[in-house]
Formats: structure tokens, sequence, C-alpha cells
């Protein structure tokens, strides 16, 4: 039998939902930045995209303790995904102080892959467990998966990400507004 009330209680859900929210902002600002030819710009630029890479990290280290409750191997992968892909983005800072050739496309997509994978256990176990709402797990699972996808091809330069990453970015910005109004368990 199904218990409708959600009364799963997220740790440092509003931590969470608010890091969930801004990611977008720094990194999309970030990388904008980035590209610029005046240096100090493109400093701003590269702050916002380790900004992104720390709340990107920090949302893996602190969901990762509500996942353990359910599924200790799904909270271990969605940390190890949210690491790499924090990894993953940062990494192109370092042009600013190395004479490194790294495709700023290629970490990305890597990145956003190993993300849409990863996700699609960790939202299997939002459904599972009732810790949201059916369909805002359900929608997680098929936009991660298509996300996925997405970025899979990418890697054989047919360029569907694009097309295909707004299921899971919407998500994301309902899950973290979602994981800031909720209310909490009495």
């Amino acid at each position: 039998m199904k218990n409708n009330n959600i009364q799963i209680e997220i740790k440092n859900a509003k931590i969470i939902g608010a890091f969930f929210l801004f990611i977008f902002l720094a990194y999309g600002f970030g990388q904008y930045y980035f590209k610029s030819d005046v240096l100090f710009i493109k400093y701003i630029g590269a702050i916002l995209i380790l900004l992104n890479s720390t709340m990107v990290l920090l949302i893996g280290i602190l969901f990762r303790k509500t996942l353990l409750q359910y599924n200790a191997t799904v909270g271990n992968v969605y940390l190890f995904t949210r690491i790499f892909e924090a990894i993953a983005l940062a990494i192109v800072v370092l042009k600013l102080f190395f004479k490194v050739n790294i495709s700023d496309d290629f970490g990305y997509f890597l990145a956003m892959l190993v993300l849409g994978v990863g996700s699609i256990p960790m939202c299997l176990t939002l459904y599972k467990h009732q810790i949201s709402p059916t369909w805002l797990a359900l929608w997680g699972v098929i936009g991660y998966t298509i996300f996925a996808f997405g970025f899979l091809m990418e890697l054989f330069n047919k360029e569907w990400s694009m097309y295909l990453l707004i299921f899971a970015g919407l998500w994301e910005i309902t899950f973290g507004l979602w994981l800031l109004i909720r209310k909490r368990k009495n």
C-alpha cells in the first residue's frame, strides 16, 4: 500500500535545493565569462566554474546522507557521479595556468553523460522509497535516461544533447524548488 503523504526526511533538503538551482547560474555565467578575452572577466568565469563544481560536489556529499539510509550502493554511486562531474567541469580552468589542450566540450559531454547515468539509480531510489512524489521521481528516471543518451550521442559527433537535455534540466529545477518548498516531516 502506497503512502501518498511523503514523510521521508531529506537531510539538508533546503541547501541541496538551493544548490540545484544555483549551479545553473554559476556554470552558465561562468562558461560565458570564461570565454572572454579580457583576463579579469575570464578569472570571474573561472571562479564561477569552480563555485559550480563546489556546489555539485556538495550536492553529492549532502544527498548521499539521505540515499545511504535506503541503498548504500546508490548513495556511493551518486556521490561518485557528482565528484566526477565536479572535476570534469572544473578541469577547463587549468587552461588559465597551464598550456594544455583540453576541449571544453569533451569534458562537459563526459560530465553530463556520467551525471545522467549516475542519477538514474538515485531517481529510482526516490521512487522505490517514496522519498519524493512519484511523478517527480519517474520524471527524473525518464529525463536522465534521455539526457544520458543525448550526451552519449555527442561522443559520436551527433549533436543531440541540446534537444534532449531539457528533460533533466527542468527536472533539476523542479526538484530543487520542491526541496526548497516541501514541508518537513513532523
